[in-house]
């Protein structure tokens, strides 16, 4: 069975090419959310074994719905990757605390998004 990835990405054109690569080139099942309230939802609902997650979303911020995946017992041991445009070393810190095992900065190439899926799916 293919390993599923939430994708959670507010932009509609990053988060269509990122879902078309990880599904087409990868093999990986993948569901998606457009904001932080439906990441955590899908995390709990989808059970996904990774989730690839921009920090900077409409509603509540990839840090804070990160918190709120690691404190839930059913979606704590999911591994969650900060892709963002911010920058600032308080940033990839407040991610870290949050949970978030990796934090690539955007622009990112789609080579390092898998090479970091990989590392920890």
């Amino acid at each position: 069975m293919a390993k599923r990835i939430l994708v959670v990405e507010d932009g509609v054109d990053l988060r269509t090419v990122v879902v078309a690569v990880l599904k087409q080139v990868c093999g990986y099942e993948t569901v998606e959310a457009a904001n932080g309230k439906e990441a955590v939802e899908m995390a709990v609902s989808e059970k996904p074994d990774l989730i690839l997650m921009d920090v900077d979303l409409p509603d509540i911020s990839g840090i804070d719905a990160a918190r709120a995946v690691k404190s839930n017992p059913r979606t704590a041991h999911i591994p969650i990757i900060a892709q963002t445009g911010w920058a600032s070393k308080q940033w990839k810190t407040a991610a870290v605390a949050a949970g978030m095992v990796a934090y690539l900065q955007k622009p990112v190439s789609l080579d390092l998004i898998i090479s970091t899926i990989e590392e920890y799916i």
